[in-house]
This record gives structure tokens, C-alpha cells and sequence, in this order.
């Protein structure tokens, strides 16, 4: 029987924090009391990550797929490939929340719920640059895509439809492949839920986010090519 959520982790050069983060994860997977999958995308690794994380996973419910190239948005699309669930979730290592899940099986009329750091009952407790360089990006979202959501980014759960219908759709990858998919949905018609949300990350980024600022306006424009065709 298909496991009612199917969590998808992409993870690259975690070989230190997994024993951290993932007994963590199934603890509070486990306090949920639904039937549940994790599937940790290790993508391009250079230490031994994918091990680590069968070792530390032991018998729970955790598939390690490993991909040979790093790439963020391709971890994902795999991901979402690969999982069985009803509702199908994207968590980071470092960001994951099972309250978030528990609002989601609370929550009847929605196809996606989006766990929005500009919800305004959110408590978005990053750096001040941070929460900037969300605020910049939900305006360029709007100036770019025309989307009415206001996150698109973090955690975001997702029905099977969603993904058995436009996965394949989505060609970006690195940064922007939840992007991409976001709005497809949102363009298809399905019911977008948003909900607020604590952010609170368990260590400093990892990636620069000068570094990402042009190519992420490039993907805005690429993703507003691909949707017109």
C-alpha cells in the first residue's frame, strides 16, 4: 500500500550533518502517525553522503537515491519521480517541519499548500538579508510570472495529480524547479493554499545568495519563455 506522504530531501555533501538532521526528520515524521516515505536525493556528493545516510537511516522508512552531477531542481524532479505518496513534500535537511504536515492533513480543498515565509503570520526569524532577498523575490515573481503566490521557496506539499500531471512539464532545474512547477500548477487551475509558518533553519545557508541573485532573474525570464510556448 502507497504511504499517505512521500518526503523529498535533496541532499549534496551532508555526509556531516545527516547524523544530525535525519533521526531528527523520522522523530517527527514518526509523531505524525501517517503512513510515510523519505527519499534523500544525494546529488554529486564528493564525501560519502549516500552512506551515511543509509547508516544513520537504518530501518526506517528512508530510500537514498543518488544522482551523478549536483543539481538541486534535478534532485527534486527525481524525487518527486520516484514517490509513491498521496501527498508528495519537499523539505530541505536543514528545514523541515512536521507541524507544517499537520496543517496539510488538515486542510481539505487544496491540490497545493505552500508553507510561506511572507504569510503574515509567519515568524521569519533569518538574517535581515535574508528575509530581503525573499521580499525582492516575491516581487519579481509578480512582475515576471504574474503569480499571485507570495512563496515559492521552502516547504510545500504537493497532491499526486500535481505531480503524476506536470512534473515531466518542468525544465528548469538547479534553483528554480519548484518555481516552475509552482506556477505551472498555479496556471492549471489547481487550489494553491498557503499557510504561515516558523522559519528557522538549523544552520547558516550553505549557498551565496549574491551568487544566485542573476542567475535566478535569468531562470524568472527563462521559466516566463517556457509557459508561453
Amino acid at each position: 500500500m502507497a504511504p499517505t506522504i512521500s518526503v523529498v530531501v535533496p541532499v549534496y555533501n551532508e555526509a556531516s550533518f545527516i547524523p544530525t538532521a535525519l533521526p531528527r526528520l523520522i522523530a517527527e515524521m514518526d509523531s505524525l502517525g501517517h503512513s510515510y516515505e523519505i527519499l534523500l536525493v544525494e546529488n554529486g556528493s564528493e564525501d560519502d553522503t549516500a552512506q551515511v545516510a543509509k547508516n544513520v537511516a537504518g530501518s526506517a522508512a528512508v530510500r537514498v537515491v543518488s544522482l551523478d552531477r549536483p543539481d538541486y531542481g534535478g534532485a527534486m524532479y527525481r524525487g518527486f519521480e520516484e514517490s509513491i505518496g498521496d501527498w508528495v513534500v519537499n523539505f530541505d535537511i536543514d528545514y523541515f517541519s512536521a507541524e507544517f504536515i499537520r496543517q496539510v492533513m488538515a486542510i481539505e480543498n487544496a491540490d497545493l499548500i505552500i508553507a510561506s515565509k511572507r504569510d503574515p503570520g509567519s515568524d521569519d526569524r533569518r538574517s535581515f538579508i535574508r528575509r530581503l532577498a525573499t521580499r525582492v523575490f516575491n516581487l519579481l515573481l509578480r512582475m515576471i510570472l504574474a503569480s499571485r503566490v507570495s512563496d515559492t521557496h521552502g516547504m510545500k506539499a504537493f497532491r499526486r495529480p500535481i505531480i503524476e500531471e506536470l512534473n515531466d512539464q518542468v525544465q528548469s532545474r538547479k534553483d528554480l524547479f519548484d518555481t516552475e512547477l509552482v506556477i505551472r500548477a498555479e496556471r492549471a487551475g489547481y487550489r494553491i493554499t498557503e499557510v504561515p509558518v516558523v522559519v528557522e533553519e538549523m544552520r547558516d545557508a550553505k549557498s551565496s545568495l549574491v551568487r544566485r541573485v542573476p542567475r535566478t532573474i535569468r531562470g524568472l525570464f527563462l521559466i516566463r519563455k517556457l509557459l508561453k510556448q
